[in-house]
């Protein structure tokens, strides 16, 4: 590439690529696993590191006071998600580790473990192969800033922390009805969570350290430590309400760990806007060009200018347009291509709508090289779709439009005047509704990484679920 030129005509593959395959992330990962570790062979150690392919795996952490239910959503998290849940009397209980017998013995006698032998544990845990490969979730650890520190100093980055809180009050009721199931490790309430087998209900126990006043004393540390370990998790941190239906906390959690984080990657949107006729694509096609300065491209409209200008697939078009029949796909695609090849859609992003319109159209826009990265389907009932359509009106006098319900004309002579455009009869709407349904589902399969938005809402309320959308990165599909 010639640096004495400029601007640099990227070809649109080299980002595509770089975004399909995470080049920018990998990097990223990488470098931090180099200045962390600081091998002294970097080359093998990055070897080393892509055959892994973990840098996705989950390392979460689960904080939260005494009974606020952490290590039952921590339990969840790891049985959804497939990881290895860290808890300090899983560690301690390994029986083969010299590690874990030291802190066993110690942990009888003294009744807690101090933080070198913690991190040690930790330190152990997370380096055997299925914490490696399937990543770990730390239920209630670090509990003090000075394990946080020697934590990170290990080099054992969490990628998403879950605080939970409720009033003290609540936190002190819960731990008076906590039972243990000792077989399994499960955690019963005597209120809220009892279990329906009988021989489940004779074997729990009562665990030591639940009444009011220990209670209250451990939280009171909570509180004290609790406010000196947020601040090292500025970006990555998630508070819940604990005081709430447990399964209601454990959905936001993995709501949240699901969510990839935003990163420093270079990124050009790509978005395709699928929806019925009066769905509202074209107004969130247009808020995204303003707001961002894609390129706005309609594809009805894009057949309408080749016409307009006499081009050469104008000149291919205009008999269609006489004959008010549809243009053929291979026409439109070759219009379509010459648009998103231009150099304002290689460097700024493009919003696209009007295609494709069914499965055919779509398997002919991947094959031409142009995929979008972001797809939204905007959902409108019939009912709402028709309210939209069939009160348009435009005055032929002054072209302009107006709507009976929406935008009235401010006059009785204006309002006399008023045409609807023959698109708009209510039978050419639900025609036209019945060809999107046959599509619709489809095209859902096809695009599986979609995001479905209810477009029955105000327009700005919509456009902030896009934008939301496009700025962030996609969540995980967990199955």
């Amino acid at each position: 590439m010639d640096a004495t030129t400029a601007p640099h005509r990227i070809p649109p593959e080299m980002p595509k690529y770089g975004e399909d395959n995470h080049i920018f992330e990998l990097m990223q990962a990488m470098l931090e696993q180099l200045l962390i570790h600081q091998p002294e062979d970097p080359i093998q150690f990055m070897i080393q590191h892509l055959l892994r392919d973990n840098d996705h795996v989950p390392k979460i952490v689960v904080l939260g006071p005494p009974a606020s239910g952490k290590t039952t959503i921590a339990m969840w998290l790891s049985k959804h998600l497939n990881s290895n849940l860290l808890t300090k009397e899983n560690m301690m209980g390994k029986k083969v580790s010299p590690v874990a017998t030291e802190a066993r013995n110690y942990y009888q006698k003294f009744k807690t473990i101090p933080n070198n032998m913690l991190i040690q544990l930790i330190k152990e845990r997370m380096g055997e192969e299925d914490c490696i490969r399937r990543g770990w979730i730390l239920d209630g650890i670090p509990e003090t800033r000075e394990q946080v520190l020697m934590i990170q100093t290990l080099g054992f980055a969490p990628r998403h922390v879950i605080v939970l809180n409720a009033p003290d009050t609540v936190l002190i009721e819960r731990n008076l009805g906590k039972r243990i199931d000792p077989y399994t490790g499960e955690i019963y309430h005597t209120t809220f969570d009892w279990p329906s087998e009988p021989e489940v209900q004779n074997r729990l126990i009562e665990p030591k350290g639940i009444s009011e006043l220990e209670t209250a004393q451990k939280l009171l540390d909570y509180h004290r430590n609790i406010a000196r370990i947020l601040p090292s998790y500025p970006k990555i941190l998630k508070s819940i309400s604990a005081d709430q239906p447990c399964v209601d906390v454990f959905y936001q959690a993995l709501t949240y760990v699901q969510t990839n984080h935003r990163t420093n990657a270079p990124f050009t949107p790509r978005v395709l806007l699928c929806g019925a006729v009066g769905s509202g694509k074209s107004l969130q096609a247009a808020l995204l060009a303003q707001k961002y300065g894609l390129v706005n491209v309609c594809c009805g409209q894009l057949l309408k200018e080749a016409v307009a200008d006499k081009s050469n697939y104008g000149q291919l078009i205009q008999p269609y347009f006489e004959k008010k029949i549809t243009v053929p796909d291979s026409i439109v695609i070759k219009v379509l291509v010459s648009r998103l090849q231009k150099q304002d859609c290689v460097q700024k992003g493009w919003v696209l709508h009007d295609f494709p319109r069914d499965l055919d159209q779509a398997f002919l826009l991947r094959s031409s090289g142009f995929s979008p990265n972001r797809v939204f389907f905007l959902n409108v009932p019939l009912d709402s779709i028709l309210e939209r359509l069939t009160l348009r009106r435009i005055d032929p006098v002054t072209g302009e439009r107006f709507h009976l319900m929406y935008k009235p004309p401010p006059t009785m002579e204006i309002q006399a005047r008023l045409l609807q455009s023959p698109k708009d009869v209510e039978e050419k709407v639900k025609l036209q509704m019945d060809l999107f349904y046959r599509s619709s589902s489809e095209l859902e399969d096809f695009y599986t990484k979609a995001i479905t938005l209810n477009g029955d809402q105000d327009p700005y309320t919509v456009f902030e679920y896009i934008e939301s959308g496009v700025i962030n990165p996609l969540p995980e599909k967990v199955c």
